[in-house]
């Protein structure tokens, strides 16, 4: 863990707040370069899915022209939340860094446990609605994908 790399993720997400964005704030770093920044923007730009890491991510893969960010690490003010750990995870990030954690976010009014319990029960106990439809009819877009002799594994 690299002290500078967290103050950065700090700072980023204390200008964040002071332009009206939410108190996260994330950067990524390959070697000793940080390749990818992000704020949360989810009220600036109306968009739920703008949390710190997510833009952080998109930043870096933009700046390194790839998807995979196998060999970098990513810092952030705060604990992930179960979207971000996702794309984390689809990212290949080696590591992750935080401070504050979920239970810090939860005091100040962001409850990313809410997700993390309602993750762990099972789909029908979960208070969102979720209803499988049409499946023999999707599976051609599987079978097409597979057949398809140039995809990019990820």
């Amino acid at each position: 863990m690299n002290s500078d790399f967290m103050r950065e993720a700090i700072r980023v997400a204390i200008e964040s707040v002071r332009n009206g964005g939410g108190p996260f704030g994330a950067v990524i770093v390959r070697g000793d370069t940080i390749v990818g920044r992000g704020a949360n923007q989810v009220t600036t730009g109306n968009d739920p899915t703008a949390h710190a890491e997510i833009l952080a991510i998109r930043n870096a893969c933009q700046n390194l022209n790839t998807f995979l960010l196998i060999d970098c690490d990513l810092y952030a003010s705060c604990e992930p939340c179960p979207m971000c750990l996702g794309a984390i995870y689809w990212a290949r990030i080696k590591r992750v860094f935080y401070v504050s954690t979920r239970s810090d976010a939860a005091e100040a009014g962001f409850d990313d446990d809410l997700i993390y319990r309602e993750l762990a029960m099972p789909p029908e106990a979960r208070a969102l609605t979720v209803e499988q439809a049409m499946r023999e009819e999707a599976l051609t877009v599987f079978a097409e994908w597979k057949a398809k002799p140039d995809r990019v594994r990820y």
